[in-house]
Parts: C-alpha cells; sequence; structure tokens
C-alpha cells in the first residue's frame, strides 16, 4: 500500500473494514485517471485507487503518437481532425463531443509539453507530426502529417509525465488496490445517487471503503475477452463491469477495434506510425494490396478498412506463410536510421517474438484485439449517463471505459491518447465544481458486504473448474466467433458458449486461500467481468444487422442508416445466469448528436467511406 500521511490520516477501521474519506476518488492510474487526478487534485481531496502501480497502466503500451492540428508540418486544421473523425467513426460519432477533441486537442498537446514531456522535434525545435491512418488535409483529399510523437514510446512518455506531475501535487495514490464495487443509494425518486467505492487491498486482502462526493472511472478496456488482443493481461474491464452490474447502461458495446498490424499469431502490437513513416503492407505476393481497395490514402485507411482488407487476402488465398495465414508489413525500404530512432520498440519486439529483423525482411502481420470504442456513456463533462439524457449526479468516466461517443464505431488511431487527455481533463475539472456544493451521500450500513461476500464465496468454493481454462475457452471462443467478422450465426454460437461458461463458472476452484497477494482470486474475480461483458459484446452484435466501422455483419454487409444511425444502449435487467440474453439483457437505442451551421445545414453528413 502505498499512500500519503493525508490518506492515512483520514482511514477509520470499522469491522476490520477501513474507511477513508476523499471529495473525489479516481478508479485507475493510466493517462485519464492521472491526467483527471492534475486537474482536480488542487481543488479537492483526490484519491486515486489503481490494481497496478501508476507507470504499468496500459497507456504505456500506446506507441505511435497524439493527433492534433498544431499545422507544425503541414497546413491543418482543427475543422479536418474533426471530419476524419466523425468519417473514420463511420458516422455514429456524437459530432459535439468530436468538435471538442479536435479543438481542445491543441492545447491538451501544449500541456503536455508544458509538463516536460519529450515530443520529437522538427530542425525549428517545434513538435513534429507524422501521417496516421484516417487523418487526412481539405476532408479528405490527402494524408496529413497530425500525430505529436515521441519515437514510438509516446504512450510511454505521456504516463510518466502525468504521474511525475501527480506525485508533485502530492496526489493520493492507493496502489494494488482492487476497486470491486461502486456505492450507490437510491434516493426518494428511485434516481442513483452515488456515495463511493469499495477496493480489495492486494498486499493485505483486506477491504476498503472509499467514502466520497464524486468518483472518476479511468479503468480502461476489455481487451481479454479475445485471445489475440494487444491489451494486457490486467485488462478484463472491471470499471465497465461494476457499473453494467449496478443497473446502469453501457453504449456501443458491440464494437470492437482489431487493429492491423498485430505479430502474427501473438496479436503484440506495431504501431500504426511504422505505415505513417511509410511501411507498406504486402501479400505472399509482395503486393501492395490496400492500392486495390483504398487508392487515396492506401495503407493509412482507417483500420477497421485495413483489417478487414488484411483478412479478405488470406481468405482469398493471398496470405504468406506456412498456413498461409498472415500478411507482410514492409518496412526495408524505410532503412536502418528511421528504423532504430523513429521505431525503436517496434524493431526489437519483431526481433525478440518473432526472430525477424524488419531492417532487412518483411514482418508477418495479423489483425489483434486492441479497443473497446463502447463503455459507460457519458456527456461531454464526462458525466455518467443513467438514461439517454439523465446523468448520474458525481459519477463519471473518461478513456477508453468510457463512451461519449467520440470514436462512434472506429476510433483513428492517435484519437485515443488525445481522449484521455481530453476527457480525463474535463472529467477532473467537472468534478471538482460538483463536489464544491455537494454534500456527501450517507454510507449503506454495510458497504462492503457485497464485495465480502463474492470475495469469500470464490475463496471458499470446493468446486473443481479452473479459471485458466476457462478463460482460453472464452477467449478462443470470441476469436473464432465475434471478430473482424461476424454472423447471427457465430454470435449465437458464442452466446451458447458463454452461458454454458457462465455455469462452470459457479464451480471453479480458487487454489490459493491466502490473504496476500492472491492473484489466483483476482483472476477468478476478473474472468467473472470478462464473462459479462463478452456476452454484451456478442448480443449487441446480434442485434445491430448492419455494417459498420469495427463491426462487420457477413450477413448484413451495407451500413443501414435508416435503421441503425443510433448508438445501442444495453441494460442489466434479471439474473445473467439464465440460459437467454433476453431474460437479462434489455437493449435499447440513443440518437446520435449532429452538428449544425448558421444555415440549420448538417455540419458532417453521413457520406459513403470512400478514400
Amino acid at each position: 500500500m502505498t499512500t500519503s500521511s493525508t490518506a492515512e490520516s483520514t482511514s477509520v477501521v470499522k469491522d476490520g473494514v477501513h474507511y477513508h474519506q476523499f471529495d473525489v476518488v479516481i478508479v485507475g492510474a493510466g493517462g485519464a485517471g492521472m491526467r483527471a487526478a492534475i486537474e482536480a487534485g488542487p481543488g479537492a481531496k483526490t484519491a486515486v485507487i489503481t490494481k497496478l502501480y501508476p507507470t504499468r497502466s496500459h497507456t504505456g503500451a500506446a506507441q505511435g503518437g497524439m493527433a492534433a492540428a498544431l499545422a507544425n508540418v503541414e497546413e491543418d486544421s482543427w475543422e479536418w481532425h474533426t471530419f476524419d473523425t466523425i468519417k473514420g467513426g463511420d458516422y455514429l460519432v456524437d459530432q459535439d463531443a468530436a468538435e471538442i477533441l479536435a479543438k481542445e486537442a491543441i492545447d491538451a498537446v501544449i500541456d503536455l509539453e508544458n509538463m516536460g514531456l519529450p515530443f520529437n522535434r522538427t530542425p525549428e525545435g517545434k513538435i513534429d507530426q507524422r501521417r496516421f491512418g484516417g487523418h487526412t488535409a481539405d476532408h479528405g483529399k490527402t494524408p496529413v502529417r497530425r500525430a505529436c510523437y515521441a519515437a514510438d514510446r509516446t504512450g510511454h512518455m505521456i504516463l510518466q509525465t502525468l504521474f511525475q506531475n501527480c506525485v508533485k501535487l502530492g496526489i493520493n495514490f492507493f496502489n494494488e488496490f482492487y476497486a470491486l464495487d461502486l456505492i450507490t443509494v437510491k434516493d426518494e425518486n428511485g434516481d442513483t445517487q452515488v456515495a463511493g467505492v469499495v477496493a480489495y487491498d492486494l498486499a493485505t486482502g483486506e477491504l476498503h471503503v472509499f467514502h466520497s462526493k464524486a468518483v472518476i472511472f479511468a479503468t480502461g478496456g476489455f481487451g481479454k475477452i479475445y485471445k489475440t488482443t494487444s491489451n494486457a493481461h490486467t485488462l478484463t474491464g472491471d470499471g465497465v463491469g461494476i457499473v453494467w452490474r449496478k443497473g446502469l447502461p453501457l453504449e456501443d458495446i458491440e464494437f470492437f477495434q482489431f487493429h492491423p498490424t498485430g505479430l502474427a499469431g501473438l496479436g503484440i502490437l506495431l504501431t500504426e506510425g511504422a505505415r505513417g513513416e511509410g511501411a507498406i503492407l504486402r501479400n505472399a505476393s509482395g503486393e501492395r494490396f490496400m492500392e486495390r481497395y483504398a487508392p487515396t490514402i492506401k495503407d493509412l485507411a482507417p483500420r477497421d478498412i485495413v483489417a478487414r482488407c488484411m483478412v479478405k487476402e488470406v481468405l482469398e488465398g493471398r496470405g504468406a506463410g506456412p498456413h498461409k495465414d498472415y500478411v507482410y508489413l514492409d518496412c526495408t525500404h524505410l532503412g536502418a536510421e528511421v528504423l532504430e530512432t523513429k521505431l525503436p520498440d517496434i524493431t526489437e519486439f519483431a526481433r525478440t517474438y518473432l526472430g525477424v529483423d524488419p531492417v532487412v525482411e518483411p514482418v508477418p502481420v495479423m489483425p489483434t484485439a486492441h479497443y473497446a470504442m463502447g463503455g459507460i456513456p457519458t456527456n461531454i463533462k464526462g458525466e455518467v449517463l443513467q438514461a439517454n439524457d439523465k446523468i448520474v449526479p458525481g459519477l463519471y468516466a473518461a478513456g477508453e471505459c468510457a463512451c461519449v461517443s467520440v470514436h462512434g464505431s472506429n476510433r483513428l488511431g492517435t484519437n485515443s491518447l488525445l481522449d484521455i487527455n481530453v476527457f480525463g481533463k474535463r472529467s477532473g475539472r467537472n468534478a471538482v465544481e460538483y463536489v464544491q456544493s455537494a454534500d456527501f451521500v450517507p454510507l449503506p450500513e454495510d458497504p462492503a458486504a457485497e464485495v465480502r461476500e463474492m470475495i469469500e464465496g470464490l475463496r471458499n468454493n470446493t468446486g473443481t473448474e479452473r479459471v485458466a481454462v476457462l478463460r482460453k475457452k472464452l477467449q478462443e471462443e470470441m476469436d473464432a466467433n465475434a471478430q473482424v467478422f461476424r454472423t447471427e450465426e457465430t454470435l449465437t454460437n458464442v452466446m451458447g458458449t458463454i452461458h454454458d461458461l457462465r455455469q462452470r463458472y459457479k464451480n471453479i476452484h480458487v487454489d490459493d486461500k491466502g490473504s496476500r497477494f492472491n492473484t489466483d482470486l483476482l483472476e477468478a474475480v476478473e474472468l467473472g467481468f470478462l464473462l459479462d461483458l463478452a456476452e454484451i459484446v456478442a448480443y449487441a452484435a446480434r442485434n445491430r444487422k448492419e455494417s459498420r466501422g469495427g463491426h462487420m455483419r457477413e450477413d448484413f454487409p451495407d451500413r443501414d442508416d435508416e435503421n441503425f444511425m443510433q448508438h445501442t444502449m444495453a441494460y442489466l435487467t434479471g439474473d445473467p445466469h439464465s440460459p437467454d440474453p433476453e431474460d437479462h439483457i434489455r437493449l435499447d437505442w440513443k440518437p446520435v448528436v449532429f452538428t449544425k451551421n448558421e444555415k440549420g445545414e448538417l455540419n458532417y453528413p453521413p457520406l459513403e467511406r470512400k478514400y
């Protein structure tokens, strides 16, 4: 446990449970959580709860860059960035949120520069910028250099910079504390009110109640529902799952992004920045096949388009390797200097994990599960919604766990590092404004009761099923049935598998009965969240009978704006162990926000997605 003396002095132990009181509690210490903390800390008593040490958060794995229309290298504008974000998201983007993202991007980059982030520089000393997929000049006419970067370690640099500034501000960190419940109470109208968070101390096995006026979730994604993924082992959707179990909705959960260039068979990411520097995708015959699919911007088309084209090349027999099951990323023409200076990490990854040297030979790649576009629904202030326009007072979310919706059905590369900074900052700022006039909601009599029951139930279960076996089965089935291409049949099949796994989950066995750093128990808890989220992904995907962005239905290959130009909203309504998802999941719709000009015309009307 790592806390400041301020945090220690506020704790009280009652019936073996530690009680703390803070104005703002932030769950998650990645980029979004720490950016929120930097904004909230000076104005309110703030705590950050994180199941990892902050600098191990997954933001550190982001490689390529952070988008902002600085126009340091080429002409650019925030309006063009907004257009690309909306078009790239296949028009399911809330356009007011996209405009905020693009406008505030410039200040977000300058904020990080002022905090000390070592961006790559132009010869004139300005922040350097490079190309990235889907980012264009003049509304799609040509690729543009918009990604600000620090070699191919941009996320790592952002994470370190934000953490150093949190330390400078004296932010209270509770490291290796696993948040397992959101404390809510109902008011006289039956609406949800936030009272804090319950967390499990991995070092001691003790429970801690954090009584707070505001809670910000910044817990990241849930890519571990898939086997082939760029996500770390810890990205199990805890925050999203907690909110789901409290009866609050999830938005657009069916949209999952598959990054085109994962190392074949492994999923370890090779940044899109490589293609931004000029790397080329080739099939087994050496053809630059993206010229056939996206003749204008070729290999720098949006990720969903490139991923589908790669899979199509393999399915049509043009794949490479002994089993013809991957394509190549060719960096050989870039030269050793570019690879070693601008792309050192991916060069080392290829050498280490595949034994391939990108300087002299192409690298085998295939799409890997990378990013959840959907999540906890919020408005542009970061406030969490309990219905389409109705907020939960004092509850906020930011980063990958949240759905603003600024990414729509497909996120553009470099907009994720931008999202965590823009909306992390907004969430922190608005939480402080809220707590200045809000009162603490009284805690229930035993706020840790549900978590205690869950932990002890898992620890003392005498079943025979193994967590690793169930998790492996879930991930393999999601890879096979709910990945880049989907159909009614495959999605129905995986839902049946998930139901079977839920029944087996009741019979799991945890070998470690101890309290200190019980990772066996931790993984059992995480598997419960993975099962919840995988089922919602598959169920919502089966309900959306169209293809849009990261959601490709082979049985409904066209985009259907008439019926599906709206956000999916999923609600938990019953026992998740019931065999039919219709018994416990209710799906509804939420309109997409379109912005208009002074003439009352749509600023960004839905268009064909040709590149």
